[in-house]
């Protein structure tokens, strides 16, 4: 087995042989690792030359091998074979060269020479050749190397633009002259790249002209009052302007919030869907007191859950149509939906659960009947009340469709009126558990037996639980996030890219957000071109021309270029606006409207 100091050796020699073939590396072993030194030699017979490679471990060992430490010897081209231990020994000849002496370095070269004394005259020469090879061979102690503190913070090599310089130091573009400067690659693409300037200098100018820091604080006050003073008439207006727009908008939320709570067309389903289920639920518990019947046990608890989930229905509608605020500067429309949801919890939990929990107990436990003349009295009357409500959200589902230009499927599966669809649903369970009811009810006092009651009473406990599940799923996808359907928004975006200032639309996304409301988003790349020509024909051309005429310096010109240029994107707020507008006047269901600039 080969000791781990032969392996480093061999591995060190084959490496120096391929970059540096005239050398062979002697390594100094000052740890623990290499606990003997380690010595074997190569005879090469084409050329009679011998290669030593070892390592140094104590200063006996190197006495004993004629080799100093601290020196680098260079050799010939020397080749390791793997039959070095078949040489002998009276072969092996070797000799030393005098020695060059570089001191404090961690890798040493020896050389090896065929047994003969080069020539003492060109010894000079030699010295100077393996002192450079030595010097490009050797790897020196790399010294220690400063950190860099990233917790620090300095700005001792930022850079500063122009135009930042002028703002942040107030200087003019004079005093950038004799400052250093440099080309940098341009943030935008496909531009030209843009001159900055190192902030120290900048800060030094700045300094320089304005004395200290204290007297350019209080001239950058200065003027900023005065540019405040300037524009405090344009704010004003612009004000002005804000609140009538919003004094406008609020109407319109405050009529859309009556047309849609509770005087509303889904608020009168519902409130009609609470008094016509509290009388029903309070005439099917005289019926069941009076008879026993576990079927009219179940349509009891049923009317019972209608009216409650109903109620919740109602809460939902009038907080959906409040106003945001900042906690929810989307609105309450998402309120419709939650209440859906607790309603069909509340139906698949009292409903379902009590109407199989009483059923299997009539199973197990069957009771005495009393005459079934009152309930079927009672269902009969349930059967009329809970058809006519069903008639009504029917009429009212209906006509959200066609106004959305939807099926009538269609509209209930998108849930797009969550409390209509809650009423419809339990309507229909109701009219069917009703028709279930009196049939089994009738069964037992054909065959007089508790069976067909039992039976009765889980099959409405069953649909009730298939309401309550597809009220559940419905709500549930409505709160996660749903897109309009997408004939709708294609029509928004064409009509969003057929605006003369839009070139083109990315990244669109509409959402449903309940109450027939959506919320629309899109970053839209706008035409400067366009732009700046709509800003000019609002302008007088004439005098623009006469006032740059004037211009005496490169001050003015940018004082001109400044008030132009905020003016414009100004005025690109205001077409966003009048984008927005057009938008909500042509699909009055936006409620929210984003659009980004790219």
């Amino acid at each position: 087995m080969i000791p781990r100091s032969q392996k480093f050796s061999r591995f060190l020699y084959h490496t120096l042989n391929k970059y540096l073939p005239d050398s062979v590396i002697i390594i100094p072993n000052e740890g623990t690792c290499f606990q003997r030194s380690l010595k074997f030699i190569d005879y090469n017979p084409n050329k009679h030359t011998w290669a030593l490679v070892r390592t140094l471990t104590t200063k006996n060992e190197n006495e004993k091998d004629n080799l100093n430490p601290d020196v680098k010897i260079i050799t010939p081209k020397p080749i390791l074979s793997e039959n070095y231990e078949k040489t002998t020994q009276e072969n092996r000849t070797h000799k030393s060269e005098p020695i060059i002496d570089v001191k404090n370095e961690s890798v040493k070269v020896t050389k090896i020479i065929d047994g003969k004394k080069d020539d003492v005259q060109n010894e000079g020469k030699e010295k100077k050749t393996v002192k450079a090879i030595i010097e490009e061979a050797v790897q020196k102690v790399p010294k220690p190397r400063l950190r860099v503190d990233l917790s620090a913070s300095s700005v001792e090599r930022n850079f500063i633009t122009p135009a930042r310089a002028m703002e942040l130091f107030i200087l003019k573009p004079s005093d950038l002259k004799d400052l250093r400067a440099t080309k940098r690659r341009s943030p935008y693409e496909n531009e030209p790249p843009i001159t900055v300037y190192w902030r120290k200098d900048v800060e030094a100018k700045a300094l320089e002209i304005w004395g200290t820091k204290e007297n350019l604080a209080t001239e950058k006050i200065k003027r900023d009052l005065e540019r405040r003073f300037y524009q405090q008439n344009v704010f004003k207006v612009k004000r002005k302007l804000r609140d009538y727009r919003r004094e406008r908008d609020n109407q319109q939320e405050v009529a859309m919030a009556q047309a849609a709570g509770l005087f509303g067309p889904s608020g009168r389903v519902v409130l009609t869907a609470v008094a016509i289920n509290g009388s029903n639920f309070l005439f099917k518990l005289f019926a069941w007191i009076y008879t026993g019947s576990h079927s009219m046990f179940s349509e009891c608890i049923h009317s019972l859950a209608d009216t409650i989930n109903q109620l919740i229905l109602a809460l939902g509608i009038h907080k959906s149509v409040q106003r945001a605020d900042p906690d929810h500067p989307y609105g309450y429309t998402n309120m419709k939906y939650v209440s859906s949801l607790i309603s069909g919890v509340g139906i698949f939990c009292v409903g379902t659960g009590l109407s199989i929990y009483h059923g299997v107990t009539g199973l197990l436990h069957p009771t005495e009947m009393e005459s079934f003349y009152w309930a079927f009295l009672v269902l009969g009357g349930s059967l009329l009340s809970e058809g006519a409500t069903l008639l009504i959200a029917y009429n009212s589902i209906k006509k959200g469709a066609i106004q959305n230009k939807m099926s009538f499927v269609e509209y209930v599966m998108r849930g797009n009126d969550p409390s209509v669809n809650v009423v419809l649903m339990e309507d229909l369970a109701a009219v069917f558990g009703i028709i279930v009811a009196a049939g089994c009810m009738g069964l037992t006092k054909y065959y007089d037996s508790h069976i067909p009651d039992a039976i009765g009473s889980l099959l409405v406990g069953g649909i009730l639980g298939g309401v309550a599940s597809f009220i559940i799923y419905t709500n549930i996808a409505a709160l996660i996030g749903r897109s309009i359907p997408q004939e709708y928004l294609d029509k928004i975006n064409c009509e969003l890219e057929s605006d003369v200032m839009i070139r083109d639309i990315h990244d669109v996304k509409g959402i449903d957000m309940g109450n027939s409301l959506i919320r629309y988003k899109a970053e839209v790349d706008f035409d400067g071109r366009e732009l700046t020509r709509s800003y000019l024909d609002k302008q007088d051309l004439n005098l623009l021309l006469e006032e740059i005429k004037g211009f005496k310096d490169i001050d003015q010109l940018e004082s001109f270029m400044l008030k132009h240029s905020e003016n414009i994107i100004d005025m690109m707020g205001s077409e966003i606006d009048r984008i927005e507008r057009k938008l909500r006047k042509k699909f009055p269901e936006l409620r929210h409207c984003d659009l980004e600039i790219l």
